[in-house]
């Protein structure tokens, strides 16, 4: 099985009463793109993870998270 990032911005969207267009604006991207991530469609830069995370004011663990095996380095 390969390694895949889920996410848990739905929950903590509605956990904090907050839209996708507000999450956009307050990380400074489309809501699309919200959308995107929030449907593991896309992966985020690092800087967005974070930027995620602290609208939420949580550790970005608590946002982004490994769901299958790593591959061996």
């Amino acid at each position: 099985m390969n390694a895949i990032i889920r996410n848990n911005i739905r929950r903590l969207r509605f956990d904090h009463s907050m839209t996708q267009e507000e999450l956009a604006l307050r990380t400074g991207v489309s809501r699309q793109t919200v959308m995107s991530i929030e449907r593991g469609q896309t992966n985020p830069s690092i800087l967005l993870a974070c930027k995620i995370a602290m609208v939420f004011g949580v550790p970005v663990t608590d946002v982004f998270f490994i769901e299958g095996k790593l591959a061996p380095v």
